[in-house]
């Protein structure tokens, strides 16, 4: 698939990809040659400046997953008085069953809300996750080394972090990979509230992490926590992915076609044994993301322009209405930090996300020998990292799958995904408000149009 009509994009603080200075140069004046990219000798700077299509493609994506993170906070909080005020009514509703019992689909609201709303979010993170490799920040090797090596880090240590925790306190290893996620809309959430002013760089950073972490996630839920694989079905979903993939290869266009195609997909995966968000990803993945004559938008980018809004407004905070509704009394935060698995939870997402994070990336960053942007410091990179620690939905997800059998355990898993993500959340918002001023001044550096050509002027700049 040719990628020669999609949307120029350079490197940061390079002309590639952005408008061509409003004033035109003097004869006189000698302007250096931009060069590649992916020349040695012109390396992009770690947090540097975006190129401009990928700064705009950010600030819509980050709009929309920012009021989702509010809407998240929201639901949360509306759960937890739900659960405390009227426990008997939480679960009445939470347990109430509705569906087709010949097709095994006759599932309470809370499955509804994990198998199937979810599966809309990590349809939309399989087309993210597709435009970074086809045309964002995982595009080219170089470029993807420092977040891919920062969101397995910070997978691998949060679980050898609640592992030893847990065998050397005979606890439950099997919940290992609790605290490995990272909640895109609920650290946006969290900084929308507080106000944090954070440069386009670190932003796409967190973005990018959240994208792999997403991808490390679902393969985690689909090896380790599908049980029962009825084989009939699962070839039978993977040949609705064939024909999906022929009839988007084909051209084929109309959502009365998709839609229905995507339901008969999902609800196979679902009768298989696989979660059923794996089907999500699978077809997010199938989109093509990168743009051919005559188009203006790929056809992967005008669906996730569609759905992201119902991804991240509905799913995912309907989603966290169901699930994160836990009893909070003073028994129940004392058992946390006394019993072995949701103190691993804590410790998981307080210091093994953020030291995984922060160490992989400085790790690579030397290796790599990348140089830092010099307007930011490694302690900005440390207070992002912190932040990734906020592992919600996805942490509740496999908490409910790592322990289906003991509803008590699964029930103080997540108060430890609470108590860990907030955690995480208090103290990155300590340490960005620290340096808030100074992302203020970034900011609006970033975003000065003087000449209201509808250009930031730091893009116009040469030499």
């Amino acid at each position: 698939m040719s990628r020669k009509h999609q949307e120029p994009r350079g490197a940061p603080g390079s002309l590639v990809g952005t408008a061509p200075p409003v004033c035109p140069q003097p004869p006189a004046l000698e302007v250096p040659p931009v060069r590649s990219p992916s020349s040695d000798s012109d390396r992009r700077p770690f947090l540097g400046l975006l190129s401009l299509p990928e700064r705009r493609y950010l600030a819509e994506a980050l709009r929309t997953e920012t009021v989702g993170g509010v809407l998240l906070l929201l639901a949360a909080a509306a759960a937890l008085v739900w659960a405390n005020v009227w426990p008997h009514a939480y679960e009445a509703v939470r347990e109430y069953t509705v569906g087709p019992a010949a097709l095994h689909l006759d599932l309470p609201l809370e499955a509804w809300a994990q198998d199937g709303l979810l599966t809309v979010f990590f349809f939309v993170a399989g087309i993210e996750l597709k435009r970074e490799f086809v045309a964002g920040e995982l595009r080219t090797p170089s470029a993807a080394l420092l977040p891919v090596v920062a969101a397995v880090c910070g997978v691998v240590l949060p679980a050898v972090l609640f592992t030893v925790v847990n065998v050397a306190g005979d606890g439950h290893p099997a919940g290992w990979a609790i605290p490995t996620a990272t909640d895109i809309a609920f650290a946006l959430g969290v900084l929308a509230v507080v106000g944090s002013h954070l440069p386009s760089a670190l932003r796409a950073f967190l973005l990018t992490l959240a994208v792999v972490d997403d991808l490390i996630a679902i393969l985690i839920i689909a090896v380790f926590y599908s049980s029962g694989i009825e084989f009939w079905a699962l070839g039978a979903a993977l040949a609705g992915l064939v024909l999906f993939w022929f009839l988007h290869r084909r051209g084929v266009r109309g959502w009365w076609l998709y839609v229905p195609l995507a339901v008969v997909i999902w609800a196979l995966m679902h009768e298989s044994g696989v979660h059923a968000t794996v089907a999500g990803v699978a077809m997010g993945l199938i989109l093509r993301c990168h743009r051919e004559e005559g188009e203006e938008h790929s056809p992967g980018e005008h669906v996730e322009h569609l759905v992201r809004p119902l991804s991240a407004g509905l799913a995912v905070p309907v989603f966290a209405l169901f699930a994160a509704g836990v009893p909070v009394s003073g028994t129940a935060l004392r058992e946390v930090f006394t019993e072995a698995a949701p103190l691993g939870i804590v410790i998981g997402l307080l210091v093994g996300k953020s030291v995984g994070i922060f160490g992989g990336t400085w790790l690579a960053a030397r290796w790599t020998r990348a140089t830092l942007n010099p307007r930011l410091t490694w302690s900005d990179m440390f207070a992002l990292a912190t932040v990734a620690g906020i592992g919600f939905t996805v942490s509740l997800l496999i908490g409910d799958l790592a322990f289906p059998d003991d509803p008590h355990l699964a029930e103080l898993c997540k108060e430890a995904v609470l108590v860990g993500s907030l955690a995480c959340a208090l103290l990155g918002t300590l340490l960005l408000k620290r340096r808030n001023r100074h992302y203020r001044e970034l900011c609006a550096e970033e975003d000065r149009d003087e000449d209201g050509d509808g250009v930031p002027d730091v893009y116009q700049r040469q030499g």
